[in-house]
């Protein structure tokens, strides 16, 4: 693992102009605040990791970015931050549209402090949280299944894990032919409640 990884040079020079100059600033303030901080892609978006443990992550969508910690539901800066913030996204600091949505610098050396202090600590995150933190759901794999109800009414009773395969297979695609066609073959197999990897599963 690496303190600067090219993989996550490559994801933010893939992601919509906008969230550069905010992702930019999430990974430098990390860095800035946890030296130690060495960087990942888990379930196909940015990862920090301290220790050897999740600390923080971010992400970027087509009109939106994210950033939160692994630990937030534990630590009282993050819930003194959020408290008057709509929760309609992967983490508690909502939908960030540009460098002035996040929390200031203070707090974020507040955050970031208080995650290695839980981390230092040894705690970790509750067995029933995981399951709440699910890879958000980009527009147009949103819009396609909008438009196809069946596929839609079954993905959306799915378990996270079906649902996160799918939208990582469809989020990794390197050109938009190929995230047209895998989001085309996404919702025919769906349609048919298939998991993504039905192909490879014990009969």
């Amino acid at each position: 693992m690496e303190k600067y990884s090219p993989k996550i040079d490559a994801y933010i020079e893939k992601s919509q102009d906008f969230a550069k100059p905010i992702l930019h600033y999430i990974r430098e303030i990390v860095h800035e605040f946890c030296p130690d901080a060495e960087e990942t892609m888990k379930w196909s978006f940015p990862h920090f990791i301290y220790k050897g443990k999740n600390l923080c992550a971010m992400a970027s969508f087509k009109q939106h970015c994210t950033f939160g910690f692994w630990l937030e539901k534990e630590m009282k800066t993050m819930q003194e931050i959020t408290q008057d913030i709509e929760k309609n996204s992967m983490f508690s600091l909502g939908k960030i549209t540009q460098v002035g949505d996040l929390p200031s610098k203070p707090q974020l050396k507040k955050t970031i402090t208080e995650a290695m202090e839980l981390t230092d600590m040894g705690v970790t995150m509750k067995k029933a949280a995981p399951s709440k933190v699910e890879m958000e759901i980009p527009d147009d794999f949103q819009n396609a299944l909008n438009a196809q109800p069946k596929a839609k009414d079954f993905f959306e009773k799915a378990s996270p894990s079906f649902r996160k395969e799918y939208i990582a297979w469809v989020s990794e695609a390197k050109t938009e032919a190929t995230r047209n066609k895998r989001l085309e073959q996404s919702l025919e197999w769906i349609a048919e409640g298939k998991s993504r990897n039905w192909k490879y599963q014990k009969k």
